[in-house]
């Protein structure tokens, strides 16, 4: 980071107080008593799709966790972490998988370039693609089938939210949580709603449905 970028972040955060305050005196002091934000955002960390812009959405209106693929490991405890906050102390209404056209996490899992500990991670993706691979070798357009995979990838990690406990105990408990699916268009700004949208266990194989 360059001395002149690094001094422009920090000017540009005196700026935007100066512009909060502007409009409302007790913006940060009321901020400041807690959160209650209505939604969990579980998206990528690429720095092309910033959770509160695309939907514009205030700070404190959305809870955030993101990874490289937006992915839902069961084994990743800073996601489970951030899902148990969410769901058992905020009481989040809707938990959104948010990826992106273009990813390239899911570029890279489509490949067998190594690119160093990452792999590890990527391995996550390539198990997904596996498990979609008679369908997604028969599209022949390489753009298509990229784009295909980013879709079926959001849906599978939605699925894998509801296979958690933590969710399971929530819908078992009659709590109002819902899980969505999305894809965002970094070249259009759009995102699309896959209609993968679950509120119950009963959408998943039985061998997942847990007796909490």
């Amino acid at each position: 980071m360059s001395q002149d970028f690094y001094k422009k972040i920090l000017d540009n955060n005196k700026k935007w107080v100066e512009s909060q305050l502007a409009l409302d005196p007790d913006y940060f002091k009321d901020l400041s008593k807690g959160q209650q934000p209505p939604l969990l955002w579980i998206g990528c960390s690429d720095s092309r799709v910033p959770a509160n812009e695309i939907i514009g959405a205030k700070p404190g209106e959305v809870f955030v966790h993101r990874n490289i693929a937006n992915m839902v490991v069961h084994t990743d405890m800073n996601m489970l972490s951030v899902l148990d906050y969410a769901v058992n102390v905020l009481k989040v209404k809707h938990i959104l998988v948010c990826g992106h056209y273009g990813c390239g996490g899911i570029k890279a899992s489509m490949g067998n370039q190594s690119i160093g500990i990452i792999d590890n991670w990527i391995r996550h993706i390539k198990d997904v693609y596996r498990m979609h691979e008679e369908y997604l070798n028969a599209i022949v357009d390489e753009e298509e089938r990229f784009n295909r995979f980013v879709e079926i990838n959001v849906q599978e990690q939605v699925f894998d939210l509801a296979k958690t406990s933590i969710v399971q105990a929530a819908w078992r408990n009659g709590q109002d949580l819902t899980l969505h699916g999305w894809v965002y268009g970094l070249n259009s700004g759009y995102v699309t709603d896959l209609d993968v949208n679950l509120t119950s266990n009963v959408d998943l194989d039985e061998v997942y449905r847990l007796k909490l």
